[in-house]
């Protein structure tokens, strides 16, 4: 009996802990907080962050060619064949300790240099001065700045993408929950059809057509149902969320939302807001450094620097090691001034192509400010229309449930027919669907637009 009941304790424990996992991986999300989580996983935000930790690090070796360089290093060398030293005749001949004339011309080896020789140190360089280090040094920040300009725009283009599924999804939840009501009164229409039927007021056509209405419903509902969950996995990728993951917009669509700010941005811009125009503003200026690193590299390089060894020469390699050599220090320090005289015209020819490039540049910031003012206006304009076709719409929308019910009514009191009741809901069913396909447009066109203003 103990046995069994630690068995059920811990079955009860797995199904827990198995209903939390998937408790867990349900995620309910407003707008602003899908956004959040796709700037966090999304792939491209992603790999746009990493370029700035990348350009972090090119940043660091830049900063590294300015600071001091020290290297150790040592050597062992073989003199195979030792040079030759030349006395003339008529020298005094030293190499045997007395000053008795050479009587002929005498080579010797051996005199100042030994079969093996040995090194070992530190050797330390710091640039001073260089114009074209000091140019990097200078980009650093703006480099910086570039790379997150750059991932803001990269962000905001998915920022658009899935504020546009989001609403989509959104309106597809609406259209199905529509969908459902006409099933319904479709439903309740047949139920009261086939009460007049049975008490000889209608024919059994009248129920078949309605049969075939709820048919048609039903497959239409199926038709949207299947594009919403495939909406859903195309939110989920763009979101970088794991597609086994459940998801659940909780945030609703009204005409109320959709104009909230709209004067505020229309009139409230400058082309700093955009934040292409801002990457490009750092474009320039990185241009403009390059044509300062082409004129600095024409001024002399100013550098320091200097050794500490120590040196052994002897007949034996064996006694570099065994410590009956005899090792002596030798150092050196230099000032070193490098002045550019002539190569061949290269460097203007480098400033000037730097100079052509940031040409180029500016025109396409005056290309990009057209290409502004032509989004703005157009986005002004489509977002105008759109908000005027969703109220027309809308009022369609309620004009057309007022002749539904009517011609119900009519029907019931025995006045009208089935045919008016059939015209009179698909004509609802029509101005519904236009009332959400244009509040869908009203979302698209909203987004379009404060993304043209910078406000998204």
């Amino acid at each position: 009996m103990q046995k069994i009941r630690l068995m059920v304790m811990a079955i009860m424990g797995l199904m827990m802990a198995g209903s939390g996992k998937a408790q867990d991986s349900t995620h309910y999300f407003t707008l602003q907080q899908a956004l959040e989580y796709g700037q966090q996983h999304n792939v491209q935000v992603k790999n746009a962050l990493l370029d700035i930790n990348l350009q972090e690090q090119v940043n660091r070796e830049v900063t590294g060619s300015a600071l001091p360089q020290i290297n150790g290093r040592a050597g062992v060398t073989d003199n195979i064949k030792l040079a030759k030293m030349f006395f003339p005749k008529g020298m005094p001949n030293f190499l045997e300790g007395n000053s008795t004339p050479l009587e002929k011309d005498t080579y010797i080896t051996n005199l100042f240099s030994a079969p093996w020789s040995g090194m070992a140190g530190v050797a330390l360089s710091q640039l001073l001065f260089d114009g074209q280090v000091f140019t990097g040094l200078q980009a650093r920040k703006t480099l910086i700045d570039y790379k997150k300009k750059t991932s803001e725009v990269t962000f905001e283009q998915i920022r658009q993408n899935i504020a546009k599924i989001y609403y989509q999804l959104v309106v597809s939840k609406t259209q199905i929950a529509l969908i459902d009501s006409n099933m319904a009164l479709v439903q309740k229409n047949r139920n009261d059809t086939r009460i007049m039927y049975d008490n000889g007021f209608a024919e059994k056509l009248d129920i078949d057509k309605l049969d075939v209405q709820l048919a048609n419903l039903k497959s239409q509902r199926n038709q949207v149902s299947n594009s919403v969950s495939n909406g859903y996995l195309g939110l989920k990728v763009l979101m970088g969320m794991p597609v086994k993951e459940e998801l659940v917009l909780t945030d609703e669509l009204t005409d109320e939302q959709l104009k909230e700010g709209i004067m505020e941005a229309v009139t409230d811009f400058d082309y700093n807001q955009r934040r292409d125009f801002q990457t490009a503003l750092l474009g320039k200026r990185l241009g403009e450094l390059e044509v300062q690193r082409y004129k600095y590299s024409k001024i002399p390089t100013l550098s320091l620097s200097g050794s500490w060894d120590y040196m052994t020469q002897t007949n034996k390699m064996t006694k570099m090691f065994n410590g009956t050599a005899e090792w002596y220090p030798v150092s050196a320090i230099s000032l070193n001034l490098n002045i550019p005289i002539f190569n061949g015209f290269a460097t203007n020819a480098r400033i000037a192509q730097a100079k052509i490039k940031l040409q180029q540049t500016e025109n396409q910031i005056e290309a990009l400010k057209l290409t502004i003012d032509q989004e703005r206006e157009a986005s002004v304009n489509t977002f105008k229309s759109a908000i005027t076709d969703m109220d027309y719409q809308k009022q369609n929308m309620k004009l057309a449930e007022n002749v539904y019910q009517q011609t119900k009514k009519k029907y019931e009191m025995g006045t009208g027919s089935q045919i008016e009741i059939d015209n009179a809901r698909v004509q609802l069913q029509s101005a519904q669907t236009n009332y959400y396909n244009a509040l869908y447009n009203a979302v698209v066109a909203k987004v379009d637009f404060l993304k043209a203003t910078g406000k998204f």
